[in-house]
């Protein structure tokens, strides 16, 4: 049987703490399946530290004798380590720092994310689909889309998969039940704590999760200030952001986006669904096809739900606004 041709992920932030969650996961074949051979291009900012880090990284990598995995390279140079990549997974970012306003985050972010959007329009495979993770994901995606001028836009998705797996998580909890019985919880809006954890089309075990719950309030102001502010709780718990169940989801992000006919959520350009400005990376539940993906439209929302979204909205405007003079 003829071994397939392998896919060429590129991962930025290759070295730090969602990188090493993630890396080892997609040489083992969870993210796009065990008889898919992979080569890492791994990118790191050039400076001694990271690099040094990175080339234990691949020590390690190495180490683990994957079978899937054909090769691993290393670059300080987006524009080398985009280089024919199929999948551009975007970590690495600036996080915010002590007293740092969102508006000066959003802008330093600015400039990485546009050298990075015109160094995979120039360089990657013509197939290339970037999943941006590095925060603040929705507003750098839309920043990196602007400056392509070969790649479609909707090529470019932002990550709310952790938020999903988070909600499903936590509706799970309250129910008693398997995770695996939640279905039907997809994210709205902005990864932020803004964005809305869409309980009222939920389902546990078939049935709607409001009625298997049956507490209105806890749905309402509790469950959803959980998920919105669960980064920040292990923040507080850890010491440390999330890690590990940030790379859990963008292998689940890119593997659905993957596996035609799934629905989950994802940050996509909107066109005005759900109320979403045009030109927004905003979270929706779409479904994947052989090509890429449609956008799940046919959700009915309640005024509660249409008051939650027009709140992320606004936010996801707002960045807009503040970056616009960065976007091509």
């Amino acid at each position: 049987m003829p071994t397939k041709t392998p896919v060429r992920v590129a991962v930025t932030g290759a070295a730090g703490n969602i990188g090493y969650a993630l890396l080892f996961r997609i040489a083992s074949g969870e993210m796009l399946g065990k008889d898919q051979p992979v080569i890492l291009q791994l990118i790191e900012i050039p400076a001694e530290g990271p690099q040094k880090a990175l080339k234990g990284v691949a020590m390690e990598l190495d180490d683990c004798a994957f079978p899937l995995l054909q090769d691993i390279q290393l670059f300080d140079d987006p524009a080398k380590g985009f280089k024919d990549a199929n999948w551009c997974l975007l970590v690495g970012s600036k996080p915010r720092g002590p007293g740092m306003e969102r508006a000066d985050l959003l802008k330093d972010n600015g400039k990485i994310f546009i050298a990075q959007g015109k160094a995979i329009d120039e360089n990657a495979a013509d197939d290339a689909r970037i999943a941006v993770v590095g925060n603040p994901c929705n507003t750098n995606c839309m920043i990196a889309a602007s400056q392509a001028r070969r790649l479609p836009k909707d090529r470019f998705t932002a990550m709310v998969r952790l938020d999903q797996n988070r909600a499903a998580a936590q509706l799970a909890k309250k129910a008693g039940v398997a995770v695996t019985d939640v279905s039907d919880i997809y994210i709205y809006g902005n990864h932020s704590p803004t964005m809305f954890a869409d309980f009222t089309h939920a389902k546990i075990g078939g049935k709607p999760a409001a009625e298997v719950i049956g507490d209105e309030a806890w749905l309402k102001n509790e469950f959803l200030p959980t998920v919105g502010k669960r980064g920040a709780a292990i923040i507080e718990a850890r010491g440390q952001s999330s890690a590990a169940s940030a790379a859990n989801a963008l292998i689940d992000h890119v593997r659905d986006l993957a596996t035609p006919g799934v629905v989950h959520a994802v940050a996509v350009p909107s066109t005005g669904q759900y109320g979403f400005a045009e030109g927004v990376w905003a979270g929706m539940p779409v479904r994947s096809t052989a090509s890429g993906y449609e956008i799940v439209t046919s959700y009915e929302m309640d005024d509660f739900a249409k008051s939650k979204i027009a709140i992320t909205n606004d936010e996801l405007v707002g960045e807009r606004d503040t970056v616009k003079e960065m976007l091509g």
